[in-house]
């Protein structure tokens, strides 16, 4: 770990990359952020191909802002009438109404993930964690193509977001937990597990979004307040704040990308890609040409 990459504890490498390299790296978070492929594994290779260090756990998280920028800009009727409809039937003491049921799922579908997130917090925000490694990051990948490809395999995908229940939530809420191992990525998980319910694949994808929006939030906010809490120098909010920008425009596009994709085919394009980035990094890894 390169001398200045830590800021209180914190693994802030990205500030000693500067402006261009962060913009070019916020492109690559914002699209990978949101598409099942893992976003970490790709804030790992990229800068190790390029030569630039790596930005860090602290980017990665802080940069879930932009993800969050970009599933309310793509999904805004969904989450303008879920938070709407569930004000009017707070209002109303309607308890049943169907927006309120299905935004109270997706807060108890996040509460797994909040626990252990709190639980593990130390140990994936640590400069030089463990659970950062390429090897990590590379049997993740694999295992994830390889439940991608289950899922792909033998569930119907027939059903539709109208008829999901609490126990649906729950699922996919659970697998978002996994999405807290470096390399499994939340979208991917998520995704994979709405899959397992049988889900049409653009029903799946967009129930994978909305239930994360949560997860999404505070993950961002609870980074921001440990970044602020370690006195980021104001170099480093605007470094940030240009990847913040870059990474919002280009997670848009993947959104919009992904939910037309699936709309017509599989996401056998997804397990396959998956399960080569994973064998490139511990192979990468083993022959030394990654560390």
């Amino acid at each position: 770990m390169a001398a200045g990459a830590c800021t209180q504890g914190l693994d802030t490498g990205f500030i000693e990359l500067g402006y261009a390299k962060v913009a070019a790296l916020g492109v690559v978070q914002g699209i990978t952020e949101l598409l099942p492929i893992s976003s970490t594994a790709h804030m790992r290779i990229v800068p190790a191909l390029l030569g630039w260090r790596d930005p860090g756990s602290a980017f990665s998280a802080a940069m879930q802002m932009a993800a969050l920028a970009a599933v309310i800009s793509y999904f805004w009727s969904d989450f303008s009438g879920l938070l709407g409809g569930s004000v009017r039937a707070i209002a109303r003491r309607d308890f049943r109404d169907w927006q309120f049921r299905f935004t109270s799922w997706i807060v108890l579908a996040t509460v797994p993930l909040v626990i252990f997130g709190l639980l593990l917090s130390s140990t994936l925000n640590a400069c030089g964690s463990p659970l950062r490694s390429l090897y990590v990051i590379g049997a993740a990948c694999i295992v994830m193509s390889v439940l991608l490809a289950l899922a792909e395999m033998f569930c119907a995908h027939r059903r539709t977001m109208d008829n999901v229940s609490l126990k649906d939530a729950m699922l996919v809420g659970l697998a978002q937990v996994g999405a807290l191992i470096p390399g499994v990525s939340r979208s991917g998980s998520t995704l994979t597990a709405a899959l397992f319910l049988d889900l049409k694949r653009e029903e799946a994808a967009r129930f994978s979004f909305l239930l994360g929006l949560p997860a999404i939030f505070l993950a961002g906010v609870k980074e921001f307040h440990e970044l602020y809490k370690a006195h980021l120098p104001l170099e480093g909010w605007l470094i940030l704040a240009v990847g913040l920008v870059v990474a919002s425009i280009s997670a848009f596009v993947a959104i919009w990308s992904l939910m037309k994709y699936l709309e017509r085919f599989s996401s056998w394009i997804f397990v396959f890609y998956r399960f080569f980035i994973g064998i490139f990094l511990i192979s990468a890894v083993y022959l030394g040409w990654l560390t």
